[in-house]
């Protein structure tokens, strides 16, 4: 594993202290995991979306094409929540923040959180899940 350097540190503080569009509580039905049982009968997942961006020119302007529509990243969760199962929610996270990425340049980092509500544990949950982190860099592909 390698551990980013104090630059890369503070290059990573910088992007988490900006601004960023937020999309909380999406829900879906899909058919995600190992289990046959959820890929016959589908779950319910839920996602949350943090978006960095500068949205200065959106602030100033008050005009959509200066920023990224909630509704873009919407339907992105929506096609890979809904779409072809995955095993794993890691994969599908990945498969969220690398389409985003590939969608809108101007994000410069992205959080996805996902989870599952109704999981076979013995105990109470609300849900279990995956949360990740990933930054566009020229240097590292998504």
């Amino acid at each position: 594993m390698e551990i980013p350097s104090s630059g890369a540190m503070m290059e990573d503080v910088a992007v988490m202290r900006g601004d960023k569009l937020i999309l909380r509580g999406l829900k879906f039905h899909g058919y995600h995991g190992v289990k046959p049982e959820e890929r016959k009968l589908g779950q319910k997942f839920l996602v949350d979306i943090d978006a960095w961006l500068d949205l200065r020119q959106a602030g100033h302007s008050d005009c959509l094409s200066d920023t990224v529509s909630y509704t873009d990243i919407y339907r992105i969760v929506k096609e890979v929540v809904e779409g072809p199962p995955q095993n794993l929610l890691e994969s599908v996270a990945q498969l969220i923040a690398s389409i985003t990425f590939t969608k809108h340049p101007q994000i410069s980092a992205i959080r996805v959180k996902v989870g599952k509500p109704h999981v076979a544990v013995p105990g109470s949950v609300d849900y279990l899940g995956v949360e990740i982190l990933r930054y566009r860099s020229v240097d590292v592909p998504n």
